[in-house]
C-alpha cells in the first residue's frame, strides 16, 4: 500500500502554522515559455486558500537536502482537484530544478495556504506590479475581481514569449503592460519604473500588488507613495532578491546587510 501521509516535518509545520499538509501527485509538468513552467498537482482544496495565497513545496537542494519553496497558486480546480503552479525556472535552484524534472505520479510535500495578501474588495481598479515570479499570483487574483472592475498588469519579463495572457470575464477592464528587461541587472528597477509611468491612475479608489525582487519592490513602493498611494493602498511581498539563495523555509533575506 502506498503512503498517502506527508512527511512528519510538513505535519509538523503545518501545526506549528496552523494551516493544512498534504501529500500531493504531480499530474503534468510542462514549459509555457522559456522563462514560466507549470506544475499541475491532484490535491485537495484545503491547501490552495484563496487568491492571493501560496504554498510551500518541499523539495530537494544539489546536496540532497530538504528545502522548501514557496509558490503562489495559479489556479485551484473544485471539480477536478487539481492545484496549478507557475513556476519560473530561468535561474538555477532548488524550486527550478524539482518544477523542470517532475513526473506525472510522483508525490510531493505541500503546506498551505499561506500568504496574507489577498485582494482589497473596496478598491475599483487593481494594478499588479512586479516580475515573471508573480505573474500566476496576479492572474488569480484578477480573476476573482467582481464586475466592474479594472485590472492593469505591469509585468517585466525576458522573453517576448513570457508575455503569457488568461481570459477574463468580460465585465473586467483589462490592460497588460509587459516590459522588455533588455539586458538590465535584475535589481534594476527601470523598467518597471517605465511601465508605471505609461499606467494613469483612476480618478476612484485603486490598490496596488508588488510581486518579486527585493530591492526593485522597495523603490516601486515609493514611487506609488509619491503618485498618491497611502501605504493601506500598496501591497508587496518579495519572492526572492538578487545575489541571495531564499531561506530553507523559502523566504529571501530581507536584512540590509
Amino acid at each position: 500500500m502506498v503512503d498517502s501521509t506527508p512527511d512528519p516535518s510538513s505535519l509538523e509545520l503545518a501545526r506549528r502554522l496552523n494551516v493544512s499538509a498534504a501529500l500531493c501527485t504531480i499530474v503534468s509538468s510542462s514549459a509555457l515559455s522559456a522563462s514560466q513552467h507549470e506544475v499541475v498537482l491532484d490535491c485537495g482544496a484545503e491547501v490552495a486558500g484563496d487568491p492571493g495565497n501560496d504554498v510551500m513545496i518541499r523539495v530537494q537542494d544539489a546536496s540532497g537536502n530538504f528545502v522548501r519553496r514557496r509558490y503562489s497558486v495559479r489556479s485551484h480546480d473544485s471539480e477536478t482537484n487539481r492545484l496549478t503552479l507557475w513556476i519560473v525556472t530561468s535561474h538555477d535552484g532548488a524550486g527550478s530544478h524539482w518544477a523542470q524534472s517532475a513526473k506525472a505520479g510522483d508525490p510531493v510535500d505541500v503546506v498551505g495556504p499561506r500568504g496574507k495578501i489577498l485582494l482589497d474588495p473596496d478598491a475599483d481598479w487593481h494594478v499588479f506590479i512586479g516580475d515573471l515570479s508573480g505573474l500566476g499570483a496576479f492572474y488569480r487574483m484578477a480573476q476573482s475581481i467582481d464586475p466592474p472592475g479594472r485590472a492593469v498588469f505591469i509585468v517585466e519579463i525576458d522573453d517576448a514569449g513570457d508575455a503569457l495572457t488568461a481570459p477574463f470575464d468580460e465585465g473586467i477592464g483589462v490592460t497588460g503592460i509587459f516590459v522588455d528587461r533588455n539586458d538590465r541587472a535584475r535589481n534594476d528597477p527601470s523598467g518597471l519604473l517605465s511601465g508605471l509611468a505609461a499606467f494613469a491612475f483612476p480618478p476612484d479608489v485603486g490598490h496596488a500588488y508588488l510581486f518579486g525582487e527585493f530591492s526593485v519592490l522597495k523603490v516601486l513602493r515609493a514611487a506609488l507613495v509619491d503618485r498618491g498611494l497611502s501605504d493601506e493602498q500598496i501591497s508587496l511581498k518579495a519572492f526572492w532578491r538578487v545575489g541571495r539563495v531564499n531561506a530553507e523555509h523559502g523566504e529571501p533575506d530581507k536584512s540590509e546587510s
